[in-house]
């Protein structure tokens, strides 16, 4: 997948959160651990996002790209974000969010599945 499309991708998940109600915190955090794709604040949550886009599910579904070492990676890099930034006060979340754009960045109607604590 080109740099854009992920970029594009990451975008259309940040404006879905948004109009769910969270804040977009930080895109494309990275650390020696890894990267995390959005961190998105609603309420007293933290969630740190991965996004997968996909044209579609014929292969596999999208949450099935986010294996155990990737999850992995994600916890070791929320853990270094969150003692910098000092949230205590807010309960972090694991999110994967799943974009289905058959036609790419010319799809008119994306899917868009939220799959909240993903990695339980």
């Amino acid at each position: 997948m080109s740099r854009e499309l992920g970029a594009w991708g990451e975008e259309q998940a940040a404006r879905y959160l948004r109009r769910k109600g969270y804040t977009i915190v930080e895109r494309n955090y990275a650390c020696r651990f890894g990267e995390i794709d959005l961190i998105a604040r609603r309420r007293g949550v933290i969630a740190f996002v991965e996004v997968k886009l996909r044209k579609n599910a014929n292969f596999a579904e999208a949450r099935e790209f986010v294996t155990c070492g990737k999850q992995r990676r994600i916890l070791k890099s929320a853990s270094l974000w969150l003692a910098a930034h000092g949230c205590d006060e807010l309960q972090p979340r694991f999110d994967v969010i799943e974009i289905y754009a058959p036609e790419g960045m010319d799809t008119d109607k994306l899917t868009i599945h939220h799959l909240e604590d993903a990695f339980e």
